[in-house]
């Protein structure tokens, strides 16, 4: 009996590893579709570039690196990825309409926690810097960045701002 369940519940958490593997991969294959679907708009294009940019930091880092991670490490930050910016686009729309120093002070506060918050402490900063560095950009982070961090920083910082 006991090797029966056993066996279940390994056939379960292989299961559950293959459906939580394909969160990080959901997360890259849409921003790539968003990315190379000409009716995108640039600010789309920009977006998602971003996010398929970061994915493939995380990735070359773990690589380089020689780290060992699990499914759920990938999962967990392409996930928190996909909300802290999707929060962002949402809370720049809404601080918009309400002031440009409110508008700022929301930008600073995802920029901050990005920042704040590095998964390799990398010391490319020219590289990591790229997004933060460029006026122009819709996303202003690191690359470097632990997102489940950073989305649980700005998420607890944004309450304050948009009281």
């Amino acid at each position: 009996m006991k090797k029966i369940l056993f066996t279940a519940f390994l056939a379960t958490c292989s299961m559950l590893q293959v459906n939580a593997q394909n969160l990080y991969k959901t997360v890259y294959n849409s921003a790539v579709k968003i990315v190379n679907n000409p009716n995108s708009s640039q600010e789309q294009i920009d977006i998602n570039q971003f996010e398929v940019t970061v994915l493939n930091y995380l990735n070359a880092q773990v690589q380089k690196r020689a780290l060992v991670k699990d499914t759920y490490f990938y999962d967990s930050q392409a996930v928190n990825l996909k909300s802290f910016v999707d929060d962002f686009i949402y809370y720049v729309t809404k601080a918009r309409a309400i002031s440009t120093e409110k508008r700022k002070e929301v930008i600073a506060c995802y920029r901050d926690a990005s920042l704040n918050n590095p998964l390799f402490n990398d010391n490319d900063k020219e590289r990591i810097y790229c997004y933060v560095n460029d006026t122009k950009t819709f996303t202003p982070f690191s690359l470097d960045t632990d997102w489940e961090k950073a989305y649980d920083q700005a998420t607890a910082n944004i309450k304050n701002i948009m009281k």
